[in-house]
């Protein structure tokens, strides 16, 4: 069986879950699925049904835009790099702080980072070397197995590091340990200041669509404090972008997104026993994620 090539694509629908993919094989972008929408792939090509429920209305998970989808694809009309360099410039615009650099996080955080560098005024330049085979830790089963990914995943740059302030700009913070090994990393390579900012609103609540985040328990900002949380991550300061100053970010309405994990405000209420059963699941002896 040979492999396939790009002219196996030629004159075929093509369905993806990201608009990059289209970029990759030469397609051409036509439009996205709709809310209530289904796309059917058969042998006489794509087809698609629809369901309209009254009250509906489309409730697209905000995390893409801050964290999930590849900053090259395309959501609602907008380049997501283009969204998270608004969010670094907003986040500068509410958090402003004299320093020497602006370093992200990579690579999630290399957007809002130049956005924060281009709004403030402050260099912008990469302090943390990405080990590129190592993945995404947030979903490690356990803490032990999160910091272990850290570690692998990036190494400071001890040359850009050593004896500066820093900026550094993160899309997220959800149980707060990595975070901790992150700042106690940058002070060890010689950090004078370390100065979080974090491009989305601190996370309260669990996501009960799909999304394997973490049990309420489990999520710092739940039940601390910002000032708490920048003492628990040893940060010379903390700010997060606000819920606002997100919505201004992605040039769409409120009334598209989904932002319970910030707000508690859910789309679609959750039923009480889909809720004790998520928390009893994930407490379970016998859960090997617990």
């Amino acid at each position: 069986m040979r492999p396939l090539s790009l002219g196996d694509f030629e004159g075929h629908p093509v369905i993806a879950s990201e608009s990059c993919a289209f970029d990759i094989i030469g397609a051409q972008f036509v439009r996205e699925i709709e809310p209530g929408e289904l796309v059917v792939a058969d042998a006489d090509g794509l087809r698609s049904e629809r369901v309209d429920l009254p009250g509906s209305r489309p409730a697209m998970c905000i995390f893409e835009f801050i964290y999930f989808a590849r900053p090259d694809s395309q959501l609602y009309g907008r380049t997501l790099a283009d969204c998270r360099f608004e969010m670094g410039q907003q986040l500068a615009r509410e958090a402003p702080v004299d320093a020497d650099f602006v370093i992200p996080v990579p690579d999630t955080g290399i957007s809002a980072a130049i956005g924060y560098a281009r709004e403030s005024g402050i260099p912008y330049t990469e302090g943390l070397l990405k080990n590129r085979y190592v993945y995404r830790t947030f979903i490690q089963p356990d803490d032990h197995l999160r910091q272990l990914g850290l570690r692998m995943k990036l190494n400071p740059i001890r040359t850009v590091i050593a004896g500066k302030r820093l900026v550094v700009v993160d899309d997220s913070i959800v149980r707060g340990n990595t975070t901790s090994s992150l700042v106690d990393m940058l002070f060890k390579a010689g950090a004078r200041e370390v100065h979080l900012r974090i491009s989305s609103p601190p996370i309260k609540f669990p996501c009960f669509y799909g999304i394997d985040m973490a049990t309420r328990a489990e999520l710092i900002a739940s039940s601390h404090s910002v000032d708490e949380i920048r003492r628990h991550v040893g940060a010379t300061s903390l700010h997060y972008l606000t819920v606002e100053g997100l919505q201004a970010s992605t040039g769409l309405p409120e009334s598209q997104f989904c932002r319970a994990c910030f707000t508690g405000d859910y789309p679609i209420p959750v039923p009480e026993e889909l809720a004790m059963g998520k928390r009893r699941f994930e407490k379970s002896p016998g859960n090997p994620v617990a």
